[in-house]
């Protein structure tokens, strides 16, 4: 990975084998950033893919794996008692039985293949933080 932070965004190039998110929140922890938004795309050789199951609050993971096409990616990054938080989705094209498919959804984790080119931009003025919703189980941003 390497990157360059220019005015108030950071411009993060994941190189082969890494992670996307483990690098975005890598880059937040070096630059002190408590919260940001963030997009970019890129080639990508395997992804867990995640869908929450209301019912019993937890989440279902899918991995897809081969040259996935990173169409886009799109999340946040929020702070809770000092450590940070992801919310990911992401859409991927691929090939498979000689038809273009698409995934997307909630991401687990994501493997760069040959590059990801990410745009992080720091919420600026304050720090979105992250409270836990007892009736699903999950996190949502808390403005306190």
């Amino acid at each position: 990975m390497e990157y360059r932070r220019m005015n108030d965004v950071c411009y993060i190039r994941v190189d082969k084998g890494e992670e996307i998110i483990e690098k975005i929140l890598e880059v937040c922890e070096e630059e002190g950033i408590g919260s940001a938004f963030f997009t970019g795309i890129g080639g990508c050789s395997k992804a867990e893919i995640q869908t929450f199951i209301p019912e019993d609050g937890s989440f279902e993971t899918e991995v897809i794996e081969g040259m996935l096409e990173l169409i886009n990616i799109t999340g946040n990054v929020v702070t809770d008692e000092d450590q940070l938080f992801h919310h990911t989705h992401a859409v991927f094209s691929y090939k498979e039985n000689d038809e273009h498919r698409m995934v997307a959804g909630h991401m687990k984790s994501i493997t760069v293949l040959y590059t990801a080119e990410i745009e992080l931009r720091p919420v600026i003025g304050g720090v979105i933080g992250r409270k836990h919703d007892p009736e699903t189980g999950t996190g949502f941003w808390d403005f306190e």
